[in-house]
């Protein structure tokens, strides 16, 4: 059976281990937050780029157009 000393010693690891273990999941929570925006953002710009290429598509003569007399 592991001594009191022992014992005291394994909660004191663990306790380290949890607080690093909350450090580590804050960093990553930011991470994703960070690279949430970036995506949104890509995303908008993206959304942009093809509004502007619907508007320069609807200005092309069509087909029928460029072959009537």
């Amino acid at each position: 059976m592991p001594s009191i000393t022992d014992l005291v010693d394994r909660v004191e690891r663990l306790l380290l281990r949890h607080d690093e273990l909350t450090r580590t999941n804050a960093l990553l929570e930011e991470q994703v937050r960070a690279l949430t925006q970036e995506r949104d953002g890509m995303r908008s710009r993206l959304n942009a780029a093809r509004a502007r290429i619907d508007a320069l598509l609807d200005r092309l003569p069509l087909e029928s157009e460029k072959n009537a007399p």
